[in-house]
């Protein structure tokens, strides 16, 4: 690929699947020739690792702009170590979470003013943008569920109240316009796939159409 490369971002609430679609996607590409470059958010790197650990340790108190300003100070340190670099090399950068989530979880749900969180997500991501969203849609009962059969131990943001996470996923269900592809995450998981894959195909052909078998 020539630079620049391309920036896919998946969104959405917690127990959506954003983590095991990000690793199907990446395996995906590579039988097709592309070596994409897999980060999540908060982390990535050591410092923001590092943010990841203390934001989401349970039982961990943090005011709503404390949590904005660890946010904001993680992504800045992934960006610019990491997928900066990347795209500037003609990579196709993979990112589980990406600014929207702040807008969600901040805006909707910490009730913080928009434009303070619109100035802290530029300054962080050096305005950039994502070539492609996928936003995974996924009701909030069936979230909660799927949380539950997993048996995982619930971090400190996936611990919060059930009002907090309907904020959330009422925010991101209000998200629309250019660069967002919608999924229905309700779908199993092949199903889900598919359809992050054929709007991959849809709007950039040039980059994702088959190079192998």
């Amino acid at each position: 690929m020539s630079s620049p490369g391309f920036f896919l971002v998946l969104e959405g609430p917690e127990g959506a699947g954003k983590s095991t679609l990000a690793s199907a996607l990446a395996g995906r590409m590579r039988n097709h020739g592309i070596d994409p470059v897999v980060v999540r958010e908060p982390g990535g790197t050591p410092v923001a690792e590092a943010i990841r650990t203390a934001l989401l340790e349970p039982g961990k108190s943090w005011t709503p702009a404390t949590e904005l300003l660890y946010f904001a100070t993680a992504r800045a340190d992934l960006v610019g170590r990491i997928i900066r670099p990347a795209l500037d090399a003609g990579r196709v950068v993979v990112s589980d979470r990406f600014d929207l989530s702040t807008e969600a979880y901040q805006i909707g749900g910490r009730g913080l003013p928009a434009d303070l969180v619109q100035t802290m997500n530029q300054v962080a991501t050096g305005g950039l943008r994502p070539d492609l969203t996928l936003l995974l849609d996924l009701p909030l009962d069936a979230a909660e569920a799927r949380q539950r059969s997993s048996g995982k131990a619930r971090d400190r943001l996936e611990s919060e109240s059930r009002a907090f996470h309907d904020r959330v996923v009422a925010y991101y269900q209000r998200v629309e316009g250019p660069g967002i592809g919608r999924i229905d995450a309700s779908l199993p998981r092949e199903r889900v796939l598919e359809r992050a894959w054929e709007i991959l195909l849809e709007g950039h052909p040039g980059i994702f159409s088959p190079k192998c078998d």
